[in-house]
């Protein structure tokens, strides 16, 4: 940590970073020059800082990788071919020595920019004694963007930690300040003090409509309402574990600081419905706003000219989304300055990463009833047709299934000359084929492939936009939080889920679906079906449900299984991933017969009809890491830390109970080692 923290404070002193990217906004003076006393003193030169500070939390999606939509792998939504995480595997997932998210860095950038701001903006943040030069309400906007940012920063590092450090002082480098510093706050004292930094932030950005590159007052709400939803549902799903202040076996009473903790409403239950009407109010402000303004979907993806454009399907391959009222804050990527791959990866095989067959069979028919109602998976009664062919599986369908599932046969309809390793006619996937051209369940999505030629004629240099919030988020947030809190759908719930349904073309009869929903039916296609092990309501599965299948491959997934505890099953009952249903249908025709090799060798390419008709990634030979299955240890909902931050934390350097800090639940404090429980 003194280390870290040595070396931000010269990056940040030094503000090189910042004259990289953006030194179109800076007075140009010499590095040499350069100082806090000299810096911060206008709304460009905050512009410029908060820029830095923007690319650190932002989503990543350079590369000749999917992005974002290959960030669900590794749940029962998407599987990376020949990619284990470490997580659903039996004692491989360890404490580190040193590493992991265990960081300050861009908590102490934000700090700085703080104490350098805000004694220039005024000590009661109202800009009374302001002597940053600038436009006033240019200056509060960024100021509050600064806000969002650090509580990103913040609910990025608590997913994975819980309790942690509330820091908000960029702190000088000394060992006992720091070691005093390390002192972890428990876990909903850190989502309180992330949504009083977004409480700021929603009081100092702009309300008026902003380019929707860059955060506003709508975003950080939107922010907000995900944020208590996350921990309100935490500390409903865990009361009474080892992973909510308190529990049986909490790690935080071990040591004095935590040890009388009390919480701040008076009991877990009051702190519940805190957050949850929290998440209500926020999701609702949003959603009465932008109800109205949701993306339009025909349903289709068009298959010649004549057809009209379905603008849900662009809202995902457009180079410029200001247009598109319900995605809140977006991505821009150009020529000559960042750029990515994500419609190539689209267009061969997702970068080796297919979507699942729980996946598939989880969504919905058009007329509102589950798959299971229409007849068995493989021979439907003829409004469901089966899934022997990927043909079939995508008739009468939610369309956003539909529309974003790939199928043999169709055109992807992209304009321009023919270029290599383009396909204008979608192939039958290449379940046999080698690293990221590999179709790994033969379930390929069509998400993000883009329609102009040009994304694909100069490698990972595509530059179309990539969606981070979208508004739709809201409605499905206050559905969720309002029926975890009083334990029936009002009517505003109801008229959103009608929204959203109308707008996937499913019907809006909710009361039917929710009476065709069996619950042990479920349970084979969806872990959320499950909460500690137990299968929960139906009301409150297909609320789940319906956020599945909305944001498809947009890298919700494993947040939402995390905090709905829905991973306990697989303590019991390991999940074998699966994808099309191969053997003894059609299908199997389509692929040369004598390159297949199943019999279990290390050569095998394919699992064997012996253990499925369906497609299973990782059975292809029992060497294969969890050839059984997925399986799930309690520890795992958090991660470990490293045993390193012990040891520079303690007063010795070397006995790691002298340190402040506490290990997660179930971790040991010794490095090489695997989770407890």
């Amino acid at each position: 940590m003194k280390k870290n923290i040595i070396y931000i404070a010269s990056l940040v002193l030094l503000l090189t970073c910042i004259l990289t990217s953006c030194d179109d906004y800076l007075d140009r003076e010499p590095l040499s020059s350069i100082s806090p006393e000299g810096y911060f003193k206008n709304a460009d030169q905050l512009l410029a800082y908060t820029n830095e500070i923007y690319s650190r939390v932002m989503p990543d999606n350079g590369g000749n990788s999917y992005g974002l939509y290959e960030s669900d792998q590794g749940t029962d939504n998407q599987i990376k071919s020949d990619a284990v995480p470490s997580k659903y595997d039996d004692g491989v997932w360890k404490v580190g020595q040193s590493g992991g998210g265990w960081s300050f860095e861009t908590i102490y950038r934000c700090n700085y920019f703080f104490s350098m701001v805000n004694p220039k903006f005024g000590e009661q943040l109202d800009g009374s004694e302001n002597t940053i030069q600038g436009d006033l309400s240019s200056i509060r906007h960024y100021i509050g963007e600064m806000y969002t940012l650090r509580a990103l920063t913040y609910f990025n590092i608590y997913q994975s930690f819980g309790d942690f450090p509330i820091i908000t002082e960029p702190l000088n480098d000394n060992l006992l300040v720091l070691t005093e510093a390390s002192k972890r706050s428990p876990r909903n004292e850190v989502a309180r003090f992330i949504l009083s930094d977004l409480d700021k932030a929603i009081e100092f950005l702009s309300s008026k409509d902003l380019e929707t590159t860059r955060i506003n007052r709508d975003v950080a709400l939107l922010i907000k309402s995900r944020v208590a939803l996350y921990e309100g549902s935490w500390l409903k799903n865990f009361k009474g574990t080892a992973f909510v202040p308190n529990g049986e076996g909490w790690p935080g009473k071990q040591k004095d600081y935590n040890a009388n903790y009390q919480f701040p409403s008076g009991n877990i239950d009051n702190e519940i419905n805190w957050f949850l009407e929290q998440a209500v109010s926020a999701s609702k402000e949003v959603a009465e706003k932008y109800k109205g303004s949701l993306t339009k979907n025909t349903g289709v993806f068009p298959q010649n000219t004549s057809e009209p454009n379905n603008p849900y399907y662009d809202m995902y391959i457009s180079v410029d989304l200001s247009s598109y009222k319900e995605v809140m804050l977006w991505r821009r990527y150009a020529p000559a300055l960042k750029m990515h791959g994500i419609p190539i990866a689209a267009n061969t095989g997702n970068n080796a990463t297919g979507v699942s067959r729980s996946y598939v069979q989880n969504f919905l028919m058009a007329d509102g009833k589950p798959v299971y109602a229409h007849g068995t998976y493989a021979d439907g009664d003829g409004y469901y047709m089966g899934d022997k062919s990927l043909a079939n599986v995508r008739v009468n369908r939610d369309t956003r299934l539909s529309v974003f599932l790939q199928e043999p046969g169709q055109d992807n309809m992209i304009n321009g000359t023919t270029g290599s390793n383009i396909y204008y006619i979608v192939p039958f996937p290449d379940i046999l084929g080698l690293g990221q051209y590999r179709y790994p369940t033969g379930y390929v999505l069509r998400k993000a492939l883009s329609t102009d030629i040009a994304m694909y004629l100069k490698g990972n240099e595509a530059y179309t936009a990539v969606p981070v919030y979208r508004a739709v988020e809201a409605l499905l947030n206050y559905m969720e939080a309002s029926y975890e809190l009083t334990g029936r759908l009002d009517e505003t719930a109801r008229e959103y889920w009608k929204i959203i349904r109308q707008r996937a073309h499913v019907s809006d009869d909710i009361d039917g679906t929710i009476a065709a929903t069996d619950m042990s039916q479920e349970a084979n296609n969806d872990w959320a079906a499950y909460t500690a092990g137990k299968l929960i309501d139906p009301v409150l599965y297909n609320i789940r449900r319906e956020r599945r299948c909305e944001f498809i491959a947009e890298g919700l997934r494993y947040m939402d299984l995390c905090r709905w505890r829905a991973m306990d099953q697989l303590m019991i009952k390991p999940y074998i991933p699966e994808g099309i249903h191969f053997w003894n249908t059609p299908m199997q025709q389509e692929v040369d017969a004598s390159k297949i090799v199943c019999d279990g060798s290390t050569q095998s390419n394919l699992s064997s009809s012996e253990s499925s008709e369906y497609i299973r990634p990782f059975q292809k030979n029992s060497s294969q890491r969890c050839y059984n299955g997925f399986i799930w240890h309690m520890a795992h909902y958090l991660e470990p830390i490293a045993v390193k931050h012990f040891l520079i934390t303690s007063s010795d350097g070397v006995s790691v109970e002298d340190s402040p800090i506490y290990q997660n639940p179930y971790w040991p404090t010794v490095p090489n080692m695997p989770a407890e429980k």
